[in-house]
């Protein structure tokens, strides 16, 4: 059946990944009339599986989505193939605007639009990414343990993601690259086991389609099966332009996020965000989390509303004739 669209809804959810969906659920759990703006790119396309996520652990990221897309449209909410291009304020409503031309209004807006992983411009590595060049040890480690890995140093957070993998592993090497271990952290590393490589990683070396070591740019190749990535994750924010949100860097030095409260409200009245354009580092189960507790409080802030007009409705009828 062809998917009646409305002009207008209780809340537009921006993003269909776990955030987004989650919720979805919730809000049309809720009654609330609701559609979800779906871009069709969620971060995690290239992985094999989601781990970690109680009862779903290992499944495909696709059919995770598609389950998740099933159970919002079982309880009447809407998906819509598309991106969100602008919001402004219209009047009391938001007035959201799609790819294509296409508005929409809005009486509150969740943002679960996610993130894009920026990763070091080094030959190899967005061929192999999701695969044998990973970022977190959580969603990959098990995965990858005792095998060899190289941790390449790419941001603040490199040396503390070479000490996490070496949880999974007694084969863990640190590439210096642009961020070399500060003393303390040289001592930590090898208190651990971990070798220091110095110069700069110039590829990662690819034979049968599989990773098999990291070539330094004097021309040493250093044998390697895994090599572990901090990327610089950037949420996909510049639709909120127009309401005067805008990501602003990470104090953790590892991207730029929409800051928000516990709940995901955000400076912006009516405006909530969960998932990675808030949390960068959070795993599906946290990003799902976040969603639903957003939405509660999405549905709360409604009630809030609709029970002050009926309040006001109410005394005025009560005023005499």
């Amino acid at each position: 059946m062809t998917e009646q669209w409305r002009d207008e809804y209780d809340v537009v959810v921006a993003g269909g990944g776990a955030a987004g969906l989650s919720g979805a659920l919730m809000l049309a759990r809720a009654r609330r009339s609701v559609v979800v703006i779906d871009a069709g790119a969620p971060r995690n396309a290239p992985a094999d599986g989601v781990h970690g996520l109680l009862a779903r652990d290992g499944m495909p990221p696709a059919e995770l989505l598609e389950r998740g897309r099933a159970e919002v449209r079982g309880y009447g909410g809407q998906i819509m193939a598309g991106t969100v291009e602008d919001v402004r304020r219209d009047g009391d409503r938001f007035a959201v605007t799609l790819g294509g031309g296409r508005t929409v209004r809005a009486r509150r807006l969740l943002v679960a639009t996610g993130l894009v992983d920026e990763l070091p411009e080094l030959p190899g590595l967005r061929e192999r990414w999701g695969r044998d060049v990973v970022h977190c040890p959580y969603c990959h480690g098990w995965e990858v343990r005792d095998r060899a890995v190289g941790v390449l140093g790419s941001g603040p957070m490199s040396v503390h993601q070479a000490l996490l993998f070496r949880q999974w592993s007694a084969d863990v090497t640190y590439f210096a690259h642009v961020v070399p271990p500060t003393d303390e952290q040289a001592e930590q590393l090898a208190a651990r086991g971990i070798p220091v490589v110095s110069g700069e990683v110039a590829a990662v070396e690819v034979a049968d389609d599989r990773l098999t070591g990291v070539r330094l740019a004097d021309g040493t190749v250093v044998a390697r099966e895994v090599v572990a990535v901090a990327t610089r994750m950037v949420a996909r924010l510049g639709f909120l332009a127009g309401l005067g949100l805008r990501p602003v860097p990470h104090p953790a030095g590892v991207g730029e996020h929409l800051p928000a409260d516990p709940s995901g409200r955000t400076d912006a009245p009516g405006v909530w965000v969960a998932g990675n354009a808030t949390d960068l580092v959070a795993q599906v189960g946290t990003a799902a989390a976040a969603g639903a507790g957003a939405a509660a409080q999405i549905n709360a802030d409604l009630v809030t509303e609709e029970t002050a007009q009926a309040v006001a409705a109410h005394r005025f009828a009560a005023l005499p004739a």
